[in-house]
């Protein structure tokens, strides 16, 4: 069941772990953080609870501070679901850009540890988009989009998995391999040699 947390019981001295960044060279989100962490209400989520549903309304955005999700899609032909993405710790959670305006979710966002996210609604964040922040907010979003996108095509299943590692190696440890192959589009085996190898490395 998720929980609300009141305002006053924030982590108003939290700072974000760089060492999740590493991905993220290039990019600049702290604008949102911080409107997110000053004016979000703060939700804790157990494992397994959704976000949003597919099909739903989305209206939520989200700052991870703790925790991890999941963006799934069914394949309505194949009757399975696919995973197509991760929201780690000093991340954003949500379905960008459909939460703006409470359009349908295209994903099913999901928590897979005990998470707590500083969410703002569709209304705030039109608000900070109108205030002149609008272009840059959105190229940073596209940006991760994109680079993810690429990242699909330019790097071997073994260097995505290593990205993976650099972005939250803790919690990338605890995931179901058939989380991580789903995403990264190989069998959960191959995901088990590479761990193995990279142990054997290290």
């Amino acid at each position: 069941m998720t929980t609300f947390v009141p305002t006053n019981q924030k982590l108003a001295n939290m700072t974000p772990n760089k060492q999740f960044n590493t991905y993220k060279d290039g990019l600049d989100l702290e604008l949102l953080r911080e409107y997110c962490m000053e004016h979000g209400e703060v939700r804790i989520f157990g494992r397994d609870e959704m976000l949003v549903r597919e099909g739903e309304m989305s209206r939520w955005l989200g700052y991870v501070a703790k925790g991890c999700f999941k963006y799934i899609v069914k394949n309505k032909t194949e009757n399975r679901d696919y995973i197509t993405g991760f929201a780690f710790e000093d991340e954003f959670v949500g379905d960008f850009p459909n939460c703006i305006d409470n359009r349908e979710s295209a994903v099913s966002i999901v928590a897979m540890t005990a998470s707590e996210v500083y969410l703002i609604d569709g209304l705030q964040l039109i608000s900070l988009l109108e205030n002149g922040n609008l272009a840059h907010i959105y190229k940073q979003l596209f940006l991760q989009i994109y680079t993810q996108y690429l990242d699909s095509y330019r790097m071997t299943v073994r260097e995505r998995y290593r990205n993976l590692l650099q972005r939250c190696p803790q919690i990338v440890q605890q995931i179901n391999l058939k989380d991580i192959a789903s995403f990264l589009r190989v069998t959960p085996t191959t995901i088990s040699n590479i761990r193995r190898e990279i142990t054997f490395e290290q």
